[in-house]
């Protein structure tokens, strides 16, 4: 018979209400997570980490010490936040992603970036500088290429249409 799976939660992490962490996943010390947060399959959520209510974290996520997550924010998979500049040293600075952000799968963002208020950071980008409020970045390095607004229409579009 199978065992079921394994996840590891740090005995002094404050996990909120109908919070949902899947198969094989790690949350370290002196982490705080919302309400109604979701955390995928083999994600690593570090040490002293904060994840705002209603958050979604998909698998294979990485997730440093020092990093701020807001509230509503969406995190595709294998997206990978840093927190070392100059690796391997003994300073860390951590990524701010603020309310309403979306990460697309595959983005990596450098330690220390912030990531503005409802900004969405396509899959695969490099976000190497801070992303204002309420834009779309992508590529390598990660660049401006339309606003949240023209985003969300485009979305509209792609999900109400028939094929």
């Amino acid at each position: 018979m199978a065992k079921a799976p394994i996840n590891y939660i740090a005995d002094d992490a404050k996990i909120g209400k109908n919070v949902k962490v899947w198969h094989f996943s790690y949350v370290g010390s002196r982490t705080v997570i919302g309400d109604n947060v979701m955390i995928g399959s083999l994600t690593h959520v570090d040490y002293n980490v904060r994840i705002g209510d209603n958050t979604r974290v998909e698998g294979s996520v990485y997730i440093p010490p020092l990093t701020r997550i807001g509230r509503d924010v969406f995190i595709g998979p294998a997206a990978v936040i840093t927190n070392d500049p100059y690796p391997m040293g003994k300073r860390m600075v951590g990524v701010t992603i603020a309310d309403g952000a979306i990460i697309c799968g595959g983005a990596m963002i450098k330690a220390g970036v912030t990531i503005g208020e409802g900004s969405v950071v396509a899959m695969g980008a490099v976000v190497t500088k801070d992303v204002p409020p309420g834009v779309v970045v992508m590529g390598v390095p990660a660049r401006k290429v339309y606003t949240r607004k023209e985003y969300d229409a485009k979305k509209l579009r792609w999900e109400s249409s028939s094929t």
